[in-house]
C-alpha cells in the first residue's frame, strides 16, 4: 500500500509539472509569437515556412555522440540563429510550424509530448530572446561588439533546456537532482559549444546569404551528422569488441564487473528491487579437456554459451563469460528462488542435451554446477556479491557437482557438520603456534569463545554466525610468519620489528586466500586492526567502510588481550577493561558495539560472581 502511495503521488507530481510547462509556454507563445500571426507580411512567411523546414530536417538527421550515444539535434542552431537574425515573433511562429510538421512526419509519442516539447521550447526562445534584446542585441548581421548577448542568449537558452528536462527525469525516475543535472551537464558540454558555433554561422550566412545561405548550412549540418553516425558506429564497434569475449561472443570478465555494479546501484535505490547472480562452473571440463584436446574443449564451452544465450534471450539477464569454463549470469529482478528454479531448468535441458564424448565423463552426460546470491541491503560491494556466489559454487561441487545451490541454504545438520569440520581444519593450523607462541594460540580460541556468545547477541543468521566465528577463530593465522624471536620479545619493539607485526594481517590474508574453503574468512584477518577513526591499518578505514562484524571483532581482541595474563605485560582487571573499552568508544572502537559488549562482559561477570557465592 505504501509504494502505491508513492507511486500515485509521483505520478500526480508528474502531471502538475507536465501541465505548469504547457500552461508557461503556451502563455509565452500567445504573449510574443501569436500576434505575429496577424501583423507580419506574406514575405516573411516564406521564410517562416522556410525555417520551420530546415528545423524539421535537422531533427530527422540526428545523430548520437559518444561515449554515452546521447542524442543530438541541431535544430535549436536553427531557431537561435532566427531569435538573432528576425526577432522573437517569427522565432515562435517558426517552432509552431515546425512543431505540427513533426507531429505528422514522425508519428511517434502521444501528442502530449509534443505539446510538452513545444512548451519547453516556447520558454527557452522567450527567455533567451528577452536576454539578448536586453544586453542591446539587434536582429540582423552577426556584430562583434555584442559577442556577450549572443554567448548570454545561448547560455540561458541551455541553460533552461538542463533545468526544465533535468527536473522531469527527477520527479519521474527520482533520480537525485544534482547527480541528474550534473550528468546531462557533462554530456551536453560538447553539443552546446557545437551549436553555438553553428547558431552563429547560420546567422552570418541568413543575413549575407538568404535562401541560398540556409541551403549551404542544411548540407553542413547533413555532413556533420553523416560523420556523427559513422564516428559512432565505430566506437560502438570496437567498445562491443572490448566488451566481447571473442571465443562465445558473450560479454567478458570487464563488462560484467561494470554491469554488477551498476545494477547493485539500482537495486540499492530501487527498495526491495530484487537481484540475482549466478556462477557456473562446467563440470569435468579438464578431463574432457585433456582426453580430446583443447579444440574440442573450446567446441564444448562455445557450445555451452549458446545454450546459455538462447535461454537468456529477452530476459534482460547479462550473460557473461567469467573466465576459463566459468560463466555469470547477472539476473535483475530475480529473487534467489526464482533464479534457482531458471538455473534447475537449464542444468536440466544441459544434462539432455547430445554432445559428442560425454560418456567419458562421471555423469554420462555434460553438466555444470551452479551458485547463486542474492544481493541485500548489507552488501557494500561487488565483490562480496561475487564471493557469496562463489562459496555456493564452491558447496555445489562438494555436494558432488551437477547441482545448483543458493549461498546460506544448507539445512540445519549440514551446517553444523560443516561448521564443526571447519573448525577442526583452522585448530590444525592454529597447532603450529603451540610450540612457536602459545598465547597466540590460547588468544585465538578465546576471541572464538567470544565470537560464537556475541553472534546470538547480535541476531546473526546461521551464514554470518558461522562467518564470524571462523573468521575470530583464525584471525591471527598470519602471525606464523612472523619470527620467533619478535612474537616473543618481551622488550619493547623496535619501528622496524613494529612494522613487520604489523604485516600478519596481509600474510594471514594471504593465507586464506589460497584455497576455496576460508576466502570468506580474509576480510576477518585484514581488517581487525583497523580502527573506528580511520588510524588503523593496513588500509585505515573509517567507520562504516569497516564491515561491522570487523568492528566487532576489533573489540573482542581488544578486550582479551587487555584481560588476558602474560608474563611481560601487566594484566587489566575486567573492570579496567570494560573502562579502557568506554575510553575509546568513537575512536578506536564502533560506541555501539562496544556498549553491546560491555553488557555482555557485565551480565556474564554478574552470572559468575553469582555461581560463586551459591559454590
Amino acid at each position: 500500500m505504501h509504494l502505491r502511495i508513492i507511486s500515485s503521488l509521483g505520478k500526480n507530481i508528474r502531471h502538475l509539472y507536465s501541465l505548469g510547462l504547457c500552461l508557461l509556454g503556451l502563455t509565452l507563445f500567445a504573449a510574443y509569437g501569436g500576434r505575429g500571426l496577424t501583423t507580419l507580411p506574406a514575405s516573411t512567411w516564406g521564410w517562416i515556412a522556410a525555417m520551420s523546414a530546415a528545423a524539421l530536417i535537422l531533427i530527422v538527421f540526428a545523430f548520437q555522440l559518444p561515449p554515452q550515444g546521447n542524442g543530438l539535434t541541431l535544430d535549436s542552431a536553427a531557431y537561435l540563429a532566427a531569435i538573432f537574425v528576425f526577432g522573437t515573433s517569427f522565432t515562435l511562429l517558426a517552432l509552431l510550424c515546425s512543431s505540427v510538421l513533426s507531429l505528422f512526419v514522425e508519428r511517434r509519442g502521444a501528442p502530449w509530448r509534443h505539446i510538452i516539447n513545444f512548451s519547453v521550447y516556447s520558454i527557452m526562445i522567450t527567455a533567451s530572446s528577452f536576454l539578448f534584446t536586453a544586453l542591446g542585441g539587434r536582429q540582423g548581421p552577426l556584430l562583434g561588439s555584442h559577442l556577450g548577448a549572443y554567448v548570454a542568449a545561448m547560455g540561458v537558452y541551455f541553460l533552461l533546456n538542463l533545468l526544465l528536462v533535468g527536473l522531469y527525469h527527477y520527479i519521474v525516475h527520482r533520480e537525485k537532482l544534482f547527480d541528474t543535472l550534473k550528468g546531462m551537464l557533462t554530456d551536453a558540454v560538447l553539443a552546446y559549444l557545437c551549436t553555438l558555433v553553428l547558431s552563429l554561422v547560420l546567422t552570418t550566412l541568413l543575413y549575407y546569404n538568404h535562401m541560398l545561405g540556409l541551403l549551404l548550412f542544411l548540407c553542413l549540418s547533413i555532413f556533420i551528422s553523416y560523420s556523427f553516425k559513422r564516428l559512432f558506429s565505430m566506437y560502438r564497434g570496437i567498445e562491443d569488441r572490448a566488451n566481447r569475449d571473442q571465443r562465445t561472443g558473450l560479454f567478458n570478465h570487464s563488462y560484467f564487473e561494470t554491469a554488477l555494479e551498476e545494477e547493485m546501484r539500482k537495486s540499492q535505490q530501487g527498495a526491495g528491487y530484487p537481484l540475482s547472480l549466478a556462477m557456473i562452473d562446467i563440470d569435468n571440463f579438464k578431463r574432457y579437456n585433456d582426453h580430446f584436446g583443447h579444440l574440442k574443449g573450446d567446441g564444448l564451452i562455445v557450445f555451452l554459451a549458446d545454450l546459455l544465450r538462447r535461454a537468456t534471450e529477452d530476459t534482460g539477464m547479462v550473460l557473461s563469460r567469467y573466465g576459463g569454463e566459468e560463466f555469470t549470469l547477472l539476473m535483475p529482478g530475480y529473487d534467489t528462488a526464482a533464479a534457482g528454479q531458471f538455473m534447475e531448468n537449464l542444468r536440466r535441458t544441459l544434462n539432455n542435451s547430445p554432445f559428442e564424448g560425454v560418456e567419458i565423463l562421471p555423469q554420462g552426460c555434460l553438466s555444470f554446477s551452479a551458485g547463486i546470491a542474492g544481493y541485500r541491503p548489507d552488501i557494500h560491494s561487488k565483490s562480496e556479491l561475487v564471493e557469496h556466489a562463489d562459496q555456493a559454487l564452491y558447496y555445489a561441487k562438494r555436494q558432488g557437482k551437477n547441482m545448483v545451490h543458493i549461498y546460506g541454504n544448507q539445512s540445519q545438520l549440514e551446517r553444523e557438520l560443516d561448521f564443526s569440520q571447519d573448525v577442526r581444519d583452522i585448530e590444525q593450523q592454529l597447532s603450529l603456534f603451540m610450540y612457536k607462541d602459545m598465547d597466540t594460540f590460547k588468544h585465538s580460541k578465546r576471541v572464538y569463545r567470544y565470537a560464537l556468545d556475541m553472534s546470538e547477541r547480535l541476531g546473526l543468521d546461521n551464514l554470518s554466525k558461522r562467518q564470524f566465528s571462523l573468521g575470530a577463530l583464525i584471525h591471527d593465522i598470519g602471525k606464523l610468519e612472523i619470527p620467533w624471536g619478535i612474537l616473543n620479545k618481551k622488550d619493547k619493539l623496535t619501528p622496524d620489528e613494529w612494522d613487520m607485526v604489523k604485516w600478519h594481517v596481509t600474510w594471514g590474508k594471504e593465507m586464506a586466500l589460497t584455497g576455496e574453503k576460508f576466502k570468506e574468512l580474509a576480510p576477518f584477518i585484514e581488517l581487525h586492526h583497523e580502527r573506528y577513526d580511520g588510524k588503523g591499518y593496513p588500509y585505515g578505514f573509517k567507520g562504516e567502510e569497516i564491515p561491522r562484524l570487523c568492528r566487532m571483532l576489533t573489540i573482542i581482541d581488544s578486550f582479551d588481550a587487555m584481560t588476558s595474563e602474560r608474563p611481560y605485560q601487566r594484566t587489566k582487571s575486567v573492570a579496567e577493561a570494560i573502562s579502557e573499552l568506554r575510553s575509546c568508544a568513537g575512536s578506536q572502537f564502533d560506541p555501539q558495539l562496544t556498549e553491546l559488549f560491555i553488557r555482555y562482559i557485565e551480565e556474564r561477570e554478574l552470572f559468575r560472581t553469582a555461581a560463586e557465592r551459591i559454590s
